[in-house]
């Protein structure tokens, strides 16, 4: 297995295997020409991942699998990205939303639950997927989400 490196803006020089590297056809939305990336985790114990472009160094997305936030993110994916990612029910996947934090103030982080990233995990092909469903918010208030509550012992 082969080793590369690739110069990063946000995590300096990161070395990686192309099994490492995450095709995301058509890009992410706003950036369409960037399809390599590689995930990243934030830090130790965190749920939150980067997706790093290998494309554009200056390029990094801060996403997080939404069921750490909410147990029940199921949306319903269309047909045609099923067959484009090759996924059967079987088939190991990763979801991934984008996170965004405003400068400053991490009480008002959102997720982009209209858009996930749908990841084929046996073959690392990737699509950012968009939801037709009002139920999914493009900026979902962590904050002011309903908080799970524990059952009784």
């Amino acid at each position: 297995m082969s080793t590369q490196t690739v110069s990063t803006i946000r995590f300096g020089v990161i070395e990686y295997t192309p099994e490492d590297v995450i095709r995301v056809m058509g890009g992410i939305l706003g950036f369409p020409s960037y399809e390599q990336y590689l995930i990243l985790q934030h830090k130790e114990g965190s749920p939150f991942r980067w997706l790093q472009s290998l494309d554009e160094p200056s390029l990094a997305f801060l996403v997080v699998d939404p069921s750490h936030f909410l147990s029940d993110y199921a949306p319903e994916m269309e047909l045609r990205h099923a067959l484009d990612l090759q996924l059967t029910e079987e088939t190991a996947r990763l979801v991934y939303t984008i996170v965004t934090i405003p400068r400053g103030k991490p009480e008002e982080m959102t997720l982009n639950l209209a858009g996930p990233i749908v990841i084929n995990a046996e073959s690392g092909v990737a699509k950012q997927v968009v939801l037709d469903d009002p139920a999914y918010s493009i900026k979902f208030e962590v904050n002011r989400a309903p908080q799970p509550t524990e059952a009784a012992a």
